[in-house]
């Protein structure tokens, strides 16, 4: 299982760096800049927090595949989501699937998932692996483990929706002016 976790992790990195690694350096200079160049222009104009990066998604993933967060007893899927967050370094207050699925001051709504953001129906939630794949980790009917967030079994539950963790700014109200 956490074998197979780990693959999809390797892959999806690997798609990544094939997909940026496919254009001339001139080209993805240029067309890497562009993005960064609004986003601290969005960033810039709003007061919203940050939300987490790939790679801190793929730190989420990886607590995921630390067995002692959901070893210990037969977990429930909020729980397990909210127990891997926390073990990477990513707290937030308990919120049940039906919370989440509402909405929450911790997390803001995606249409595009990257790894460790919330695939969330009403009644369930689960951490995206790999979207590419659909691939999501969760507590499933044999324990925790990987499945497909487009399965039919999943499709029967309704429409979900994408969420991310959203960093809390540092205070530096401590530090004072010389």
């Amino acid at each position: 299982m956490a074998a197979a976790l780990l693959l999809c992790v390797f892959a999806l990195h690997s798609a990544l760096a094939q997909t940026t690694g496919a254009q001339p350096a001139e080209a993805q200079t240029a067309s890497a800049a562009a993005p960064v160049k609004e986003a601290r222009a969005h960033a810039a104009r709003s007061h919203a927090h940050a939300t987490l990066t790939q790679d801190e998604g793929l730190s989420v993933i990886a607590a995921a595949l630390d067995s002692r967060v959901h070893a210990s007893r037969r977990i429930d899927c909020s729980h397990l989501v909210h127990a891997i967050y926390d073990e990477a370094g990513f707290s937030y207050p308990y919120a049940s699937s039906f919370d989440l699925y509402q909405g929450t001051d911790e997390f803001r709504r995606v249409k595009h998932p990257q790894p460790g953001d919330l695939v969330v129906w009403s009644g369930h939630v689960g951490i995206v692996v790999n979207p590419v794949q659909r691939a999501f980790f969760s507590t499933l009917s044999h324990g925790p483990g990987i499945d497909t967030y487009d399965a039919e079994y999943w499709k029967d539950r309704g429409p979900f929706r994408f969420y991310r963790y959203i960093k809390k700014k540092k205070r530096a109200d401590h530090i004072k002016p010389e």
